[in-house]
């Protein structure tokens, strides 16, 4: 059933793509509308319905966001998350129950998480790759009360064994309707998004937003990063990672309109790119390589990209800078943590392999297993404070937390220019024949191979040395390289402790949508 009030989204397939026209800076706000741009805050607090609820304010005729239907304006997305906020508010049987979302790139989600964030009820950000049992069990404890999702999880969701509410997402672009009560909301919502879960059953992290917590770091990303009021932003993770969150949070706040697509393929990527005239792109490294693999001659022209979500190895960022130009940004964080540093163009060609330099008014110590806070060069576990404040996993435990700074579980150093590097995750490092090594060294030298696309390092035991390196390689095309001349190159680079012992050649890396390796489907390959 579709609202009278809300225009069809599948009549809105006929707009075109260069229906976007408000490609120059911010423009001037109606002192009527000027008076009311505090009020979405006051009334839903620090939110997504708040970020959209402004923009409608302020950009109501300007386009937020295309997708595969075409084109959808502020004014028109607000009116639609209005109406799916009372539709969900029906469904909702345990008024305290949480919004679980399970969509890919689309209107719907973004539609979605308006809607969900106006309630007061937490909004759950699950993750499309959950297997049945992992969505059943992340559902159950997070309290789910109503699950919105794509028509194509409905299969998933029946297996899952989830027993509550449901409504679908992506109906051929369609909104269900709602009530005809408004909805107020007595308390404010919290957005949990998802760890990555790679080595587990995924945990909820939530925090404690605030203006005085976002503002410092939306500053640096200003000071950093060139982004333009008005022009498009070609979005690729999924919107339920925190990098993709992140980025279509900035985009509606700046009235930039989105990009969208439910699936990433780089040809299409590289397409809509130049057909929106886009400035922007964001991605994470495995979609940057599958850039510069789909041969973009000439590539277009972009402003800024924005990588995150895993490590950017050298290699590949200057690969991707040398083809599109110095325009690639680094910016490091984690779920549990938010936003830490930013690394500009500039300090990757200086510094290949950081992640930059911490954000305004952020905190980052490099501490030892004692506490001690170590000298540049020396790796420990990254530790911030300043930012976004973790809360804590809503299935129970947390981060250990040091005068103040949350353990971030990554290792990593600065080096003499106050640069941060990644080395690691703590649970990474293994202890071989009593040397302690980090996969990620050899997997980054490894990465600079011309015989090699693709590599993952792991640890594996092994009775002897008590673990023992492993490399997962995909060769490059027409490569014939060898296990000898693989460790023979490590060999020539690093310590002997260092020289994998296992060498598989695969004919890929078993990746979530958000790019990281899955540890178990590695370990099946190599059988």
């Amino acid at each position: 059933m579709v609202l009278d009030r809300v225009r069809s989204f599948a009549s809105l397939g006929a707009r075109a793509a260069h229906a976007v026209r408000d490609t120059g800076m911010l423009a001037p706000v109606r002192p009527d509308r000027a008076a009311r741009l505090p009020l979405p805050y006051l009334r839903f607090g620090a939110v997504p319905a708040t970020i959209g609820a402004m923009a409608a304010l302020r950009f109501p005729g300007r386009t937020a966001l295309i997708d595969e239907y075409g084109a959808l304006t502020h004014e028109e997305l607000e009116h639609a998350a209005a109406a799916l906020a009372r539709a969900f508010h029906d469904r909702l049987a345990d008024p305290d129950g949480r919004v679980g979302i399970l969509c890919r790139n689309h209107r719907g989600f973004v539609a979605a998480l308006l809607a969900a964030s106006r309630l007061g009820n937490d909004v759950v950000l699950l993750n499309t790759d959950f297997s049945a049992a992992q969505l059943g069990r992340v559902a159950e404890r997070e309290g789910i009360g109503l699950l919105v999702h794509d028509e194509e999880f409905g299969a998933l969701v029946a297996e899952s064994a989830y027993a509550g509410g449901r409504a679908a997402a992506w109906t051929g672009g369609r909104v269900e309707a709602g009530g005809s009560r408004p909805h107020r909301a007595g308390r404010t919502s919290r957005v949990i998004v998802m760890t990555s879960g790679t080595t587990g059953t995924p945990k909820g992290a939530r925090h404690e937003v605030s203006l005085t917590a976002l503002l410092p770091v939306a500053l640096s990303h200003l000071m950093r990063v060139p982004v333009r009021s008005g022009a498009p932003i070609v979005i690729g993770p999924p919107l339920f990672h925190i990098l993709g969150l992140a980025y279509m949070s900035v985009g509606l706040g700046m009235g930039m309109p989105l990009v969208l697509s439910r699936r990433f393929d780089a040809s299409e990527t590289l397409r809509a790119i130049r057909d929106h005239r886009a400035e922007t792109l964001v991605a994470v490294p495995v979609m940057l390589q599958r850039l510069l693999d789909a041969g973009p001659d000439p590539a277009p022209r972009l402003r800024a990209v924005v990588c995150g979500g895993s490590a950017l190895h050298p290699h590949l960022s200057e690969a991707f800078m040398d083809a599109f130009g110095d325009v690639l940004v680094n910016v490091y964080g984690a779920t549990e943590t938010g936003w830490a540093t930013i690394a500009t163009p500039a300090d990757l060609r200086e510094a290949p392999g950081t992640v930059g330099r911490p954000s305004f008014r952020l905190t980052i110590k490099i501490l030892g297993e004692d506490g001690r806070e170590l000298p540049p060069g020396e790796t420990g576990e990254i530790h911030v404070g300043g930012g976004l404040r973790f809360a804590g996993y809503t299935g129970g435990g947390g981060r250990r937390v040091r005068d103040g700074l949350t353990a971030s579980g990554d290792l990593g150093h600065f080096d003499g220019a106050g640069r941060l590097f990644v080395d690691g995750r703590t649970d990474d490092m293994i202890v071989s024949g009593g040397e302690n090594v980090f996969p990620g060294e050899v997997e980054r030298l490894l990465d600079g191979h011309p015989g090699v696309a693709e590599v993952v390092v792991t640890g594996v035991d092994d009775e002897r040395f008590g673990q023992r390196l492993a490399a997962h390689v995909v060769r490059a095309p027409g490569s014939d390289l060898g296990e000898d001349d693989l460790r023979a190159y490590v060999r020539k680079h690093l310590a002997r402790y260092k020289v994998p012992r296992d060498v598989r050649f695969v004919d890929r890396l078993p990746r979530t949508s958000t790019g990281k390796v899955k540890p178990k489907e590695l370990r099946e390959q190599g059988g």
